[in-house]
């Protein structure tokens, strides 16, 4: 049996190692969340800074919907493993509002790669008295958009 231990250690580690490897998420790309919106990131930089375009399938407002552009940032820690904590804003194009979302990027046990985001949706209000109105919370989960080509 002690000869034995020595190949089963060997075993294990190469069967181990295997769950150990975790893919890494990135944001660069275009996503579609829980509600049909559609946002594009583009290449995060050396310091974690990204650009893009947010399309809301939503809109509290009766103007039309247009592409609103968005910024944001990405943790870029040495301690990140591939699963980042990221935030971005949007300045609506078509209303007197403004979105921030926070997330973290995730791969889940099938390799897909999820986006878990919580938002506040600032909107103008015309007085002081109304602020307590302006101000709207909520979630949403994006997955990645395959492109078609």
């Amino acid at each position: 049996m002690v000869q034995a231990t020595p190949l089963l250690l060997v075993l294990f580690l190469a069967l181990g190692a295997h769950g150990l490897a975790v893919k890494k998420c990135s944001l660069t790309g275009r996503w579609i969340n829980d509600l049909g919106s559609n946002m594009t990131i583009g290449a995060v930089n050396a310091n974690g800074g990204f650009a893009g375009s947010y399309h809301t399938a939503v809109t509290a407002t009766t103007n039309e919907i247009k592409v609103s552009p968005l910024q944001g940032s990405m943790q870029k820690s040495p301690n990140q493993k591939g699963q980042p904590t990221f935030g971005f804003t949007v300045n609506w194009s078509f209303s007197d509002s403004i979105t921030v979302f926070t997330g973290q990027c995730f791969v889940d046990e099938y390799g897909k790669e999820i986006l878990k985001t919580m938002w506040l949706l600032r909107s103008r209000v015309e007085n002081i008295k109304n602020d307590w109105k302006a101000t709207r919370v909520g979630i949403n989960v994006f997955t990645r958009l395959q492109s078609l080509e």
